[in-house]
């Protein structure tokens, strides 16, 4: 495989090169188990001295095709496909948090990631402090402990729409000798490459724009290779591990350490795993990612450009509008687009919001972005919910936001739509 190819061809040809006579299009291997005539090959599986399938928990074929593509995509290593975006940040944590240590994260975050981070780690004995992602790098680097193991942050925070300033995290990250665990949910390997810009580890829901068509949970892990995790503060990561018989991972599997402890070690006992159906179809996915993402990043600027001049919207939020506070890191980090997701406040509030919801008719009511569908949602009362007022306005969600996810239908249906939901809203 050419691995100069560019991103669009990689979509499309990455992950999997069958051989003759084989299929064009990677099968959906549907089987939990694979047959094997020696015994001894078997045992070497399992003590990962060769590579192979031997149950689908730990790897399967189809997932392996879609791992490949998205590493290639993203520009790492190798990946891990988990059951669900939220599965992928659990995992990714837990390779390198255990009882007694401690996370940084940017406070603008999806509400899923916030109460794992704010209410579910802790209780697992894992502390996390929230920053301002846009608070100076010495008050960021002030939150760190002698226990802290990784800095988190999104590509762009949702619903908040912020840039993340990859420099400023990355050399937070880099001074304290810890990863930076990026989601890329939002934008995308399209859009944006975070080890390019100092990332170390790529987590995305791939339920959201890698599907693209809301009909799959999934969720990966990519593992860009750089970190040197025998800097002291990993010793899992390089001392022996007494359930492979003292393999040591970094010793073993060098720049891939990481992602391959994520699978034997965690996926094997946490379980994790993708469907097989759910890999074949983000597979799909990936094929029209690119074309996709350049169609949602065009209607939601045209949109966004509409409702900030819209009588009935008090502000219109999106990182691609001048007016944006992050429309200067925008440019710098993704020249391509600013992806599909937008918000505004509605004048009048959480009711008058109500009422634009449900007068939307093209623009449908549900849980979800990143689907070619467009959709809408009122985060404070549905995915934030369970955060109080003080932790919703940290993430960027204020009682009057809507967000809408702009799909890839024709923009002037789109406007026609909001247009009419807008003036019932007002009544």
């Amino acid at each position: 495989m050419d691995t100069n190819w560019k991103l669009e061809t990689l979509a499309i040809q990455g992950g999997y090169e069958p051989k003759a006579g084989e299929a064009r299009i990677v099968p959906i291997v549907q089987s939990t188990t694979f047959k094997y005539d020696d015994a001894d090959y078997v045992a070497k599986l399992f003590d990962l001295e060769v590579p192979g399938f031997f149950y689908t928990r730990l790897g399967n074929p189809t997932a392996d095709a879609f791992e490949k593509k998205i590493a290639q995509m993203e520009g790492g290593v190798a990946a891990l496909a988990t059951s669900s975006g939220q599965a992928a940040i659990t995992l990714a944590m837990l390779n390198i948090c255990q009882a007694g240590q401690h996370i940084v994260s940017a406070s603008t975050l999806y509400g899923g990631t916030y109460n794992l981070f704010s209410s579910t780690l802790p209780k697992l004995g894992i502390e996390v402090t929230f920053v301002n992602p846009d608070a100076p790098a010495e008050e960021i680097a002030a939150a760190f402990r002698p226990t802290t193991r990784a800095l988190y942050a999104e590509t762009i925070g949702n619903p908040g729409m912020n840039v993340l300033d990859f420099e400023k995290f990355a050399s937070v990250a880099k001074a304290q000798q810890v990863p930076l665990v990026i989601d890329n949910t939002m934008a995308t390997p399209y859009l944006c490459r975070p080890f390019e810009l100092g990332a170390n580890i790529v987590v995305h829901s791939a339920t959201k724009y890698i599907d693209g068509h809301a009909t799959s949970l999934g969720g990966v892990i990519v593992d860009g290779g750089t970190f040197n995790w025998d800097n002291g503060k990993f010793p899992e990561l390089v001392e022996p591990d007494a359930s492979y018989h003292g393999m040591q991972y970094v010793k073993t599997f060098g720049p891939a350490a990481y992602i391959i402890k994520a699978r034997v070690q965690l996926m094997r006992d946490l379980g994790a795993t993708v469907a097989p159906m759910n890999a074949f179809l983000f597979n799909l996915g990936l094929h029209t990612l690119p074309l996709r993402m350049q169609r949602h990043s065009e209607n939601a600027l045209a949109l966004a450009r509409h409702l900030e001049a819209h009588p009935a919207v008090s502000w219109a939020c999106y990182p691609g509008l001048a007016s944006h506070s992050s429309h200067g890191r925008a440019q710098k980090y993704l020249p391509k687009g600013a992806s599909g997701v937008l918000t505004f406040g509605i004048k009048g509030g959480a009711a008058a919001g109500k009422k634009f919801m449900e007068a939307c008719k093209l623009i449908a009511l549900v849980v979800h972005v990143g689907d070619a569908r467009s959709c809408v949602l009122h985060p404070a009362s549905t995915t934030h919910r369970q955060l109080s007022e003080e932790q919703q306005l940290s993430s960027g969600v204020s009682p009057d936001l809507i967000r809408l996810s702009v799909g890839i239908e024709h923009i002037d249906d789109l406007i026609a739509d909001v247009d009419q939901a807008l003036a019932i809203s007002q009544k």
